[in-house]
């Protein structure tokens, strides 16, 4: 059977020719080295980006965070394949009953990757590294995750930082770190799980605690340190090897001396491949073992050609911002809702998206304990929409509209294709859209500054509290969303107060309901998207949260 994918027929037969003689090839390695080929060949990924830097604490991003994940650990982890939140780095832990007291109990004979040990005073001279931040590391361009999480820093350079909540970790014995909050939130445990705060060695830590972040506004340039392997030793089943920038790949190389079961395979390649298209092409003729983000239309037919694609579990969301600073017309609820009712977002999930996705109602899946089936929805009625928009005397609204290139993500499959459906209905409702398109790694700074008025983005959750998805965004004042509302802002911060997991749920669905009458975005849509192995491949598990851990792989 024939299938069609951009008005070209792809042969599951012709896909399995050129599986074969991958395979041939890499049998007739194994025959030339005589050896296993776990230990004389390397496995080889394709991610869908360059990372943005070695030292996670600097990224947001998950192709950083597939390479920066193997390497670098964190004091807690989610069970392979799961959301279970697990011990990491630390073995197990407790909170104080008020939540702002969390003691973590760490594991003995834990090395960095540099031979020093991995003790409490290593661990808070972590937190106190990035606590400690100043000048261009205050933005959250640089230390997204920490702001997030943490808030602010120990002397915030900028009036719109929070003040962090973040007090202080002290070393109770050699192996119990004490981290203090100076109030409770939601966001933990969960993150101490995020990847942004794997644990480097002190050596490393000192070693680039002069580096400084160069670039302008809008356009960082990091420092050298983050671009360089040797310069960060971290704890994790593999050591940084090289990273050619030229072949846009990162070698990863076993660390003989994990604390844990040891890597399956010597040598992982991470290659970036931007077009979806390539990557598959990549993967039939042999030259990659695997890659992330299968597009939709592509996996009944690499499954009959013998590929493993294994799906993952609904946990993201896909949603269309609203930034209210960059445009005025969208200060006006009335425009916003006119923009919502504008959208035909079942046509985006029926043409574009995978097989069991879904319309969003709000912004968080419904997997996710908090989800509301009270807010307030908004269906697709053109006619609606413009007459919300002459209500509001913008019957002739012209609005710049952002969307990403070079990149494929687990919510996003295909930008420019979802921004074509919605530019046109956006059309057919009488509004004139500005495009502005821009390659993934600038397009994040781009719109986290605030410079576009409507934008395409979404989220793979990290864990799992709703939280990870709301606090994320409207905990307070975000200039990439560029609103301010203290109804939606004091629910989240009522939430994030709250103790008691059990508890928080009820206040979560307040919340969901309160953000979907304001309406800063209109939620798109939630999506199962793929990966894809080869046949010669044991993969590993393959995780909701896009956290799969390349120790596990082997060749069979």
């Amino acid at each position: 059977m024939f299938k069609r994918r951009n008005g070209r027929l792809l042969a599951p037969a012709a896909a399995a020719a050129a599986l074969a003689l991958a395979a041939a090839g890499c049998a007739q390695s194994e025959r030339d080295t005589g050896g296993d080929p776990n230990e004389t060949q390397p496995l080889i990924f394709a991610g869908t980006g360059d990372p943005r830097s070695l030292d996670p604490a600097l990224a947001n991003d998950g192709e950083t965070f597939r390479v920066t994940r193997q390497v670098m650990e964190t004091l807690l982890v989610h069970e392979s394949g799961g959301t279970e939140i697990q011990g990491g780095l630390a073995e197990s832990w407790e909170q104080s009953e008020d939540g702002t007291e969390w003691t973590f109990h760490l594991r003995e004979g834990v090395t960095f990757h540099d031979g020093e040990p991995l003790d409490a005073e290593a661990v808070c001279a972590n937190f106190d590294r990035w606590y400690n931040f100043t000048g261009d590391y205050q933005s959250s361009n640089q230390t997204y995750y920490w702001q997030n999480v943490f808030g602010g820093f120990a002397e915030n350079e900028d009036d719109e930082l929070p003040e962090s909540i973040y007090d202080s970790c002290t070393a109770e014995d050699g192996l119990t770190p004490v981290i203090t909050l100076t109030e409770s939130s939601a966001a933990f445990p969960g993150g101490f799980t995020l990847s942004s705060f794997g644990i480097m060695s002190p050596a490393s830590i000192e070693a680039v605690a002069d580096q400084e972040v160069g670039g302008e506004e809008g356009a960082p340039v990091l420092p050298e340190y983050s671009q360089e392997a040797g310069a960060i030793a971290g704890t994790g089943p593999y050591t940084y090897g090289e990273w050619d920038h030229d072949a846009q790949e990162v070698t990863l190389e076993r660390n003989d001396d994990y604390w844990g079961e040891p890597a399956g395979i010597k040598t992982v390649i991470i290659k970036t491949i931007s077009e979806e298209s390539a990557r598959r092409q990549a993967l039939e003729a042999g030259d990659v073992h695997g890659y992330d983000l299968v597009a939709p239309a592509d996996v009944q037919p690499l499954k009959d050609a013998g590929f493993q694609v294994p799906q993952r579990d609904v946990f993201n969301i896909l949603y269309m911002a609203y930034n209210q600073e960059a445009s005025e017309e969208l200060e006006d609820p009335e425009v916003r809702r006119a923009l919502a009712h504008a959208v035909d977002r079942q046509r985006i999930v029926d043409t574009i998206l995978p097989e069991g996705a879904q319309v969003a109602t709000q912004f968080i899946p419904e997997t996710v304990e908090g989800w509301s089936p009270d807010v307030a929805t908004y269906d697709y009625d053109p006619d609606r929409a413009r007459e919300l928009l002459e209500e509001a005397g913008q019957e002739d609204l012209t609005i710049d509209f952002c969307y990403p290139t070079e990149v494929t993500r687990p919510y996003m499959p295909a930008p420019k294709d979802i921004f074509d459906v919605i530019q046109s209905d956006l059309k057919d409702a009488g509004i004139t859209v500005e495009a502005d398109s821009k390659p993934w790694d600038e397009y994040i700074p781009h719109t986290d500054s605030g410079n576009c008025s409507l934008y395409l983005l979404g989220w793979t959750g990290d864990y799992n509290e709703a939280y990870n998805f709301l606090g994320t965004w409207f905990g307070g004042y975000d200039s990439a969303w560029g609103f301010r509302d203290d109804e939606v802002f004091e629910a989240m911060e009522t939430v994030a107060s709250e103790p008691d997991p059990e508890a928080r749920v009820g206040l979560y669905q307040d919340a969901n309901e309160i953000i979907m009458d304001y309406l800063p975005g209109l939620p798109i849509s939630h999506s199962p998207p793929s990966i894809v192995f080869s046949p010669d491949v044991e993969p590993p598990a393959a995780s909701p949260l896009t956290q799969e851990r390349f120790q596990e792989a082997s060749f069979k």
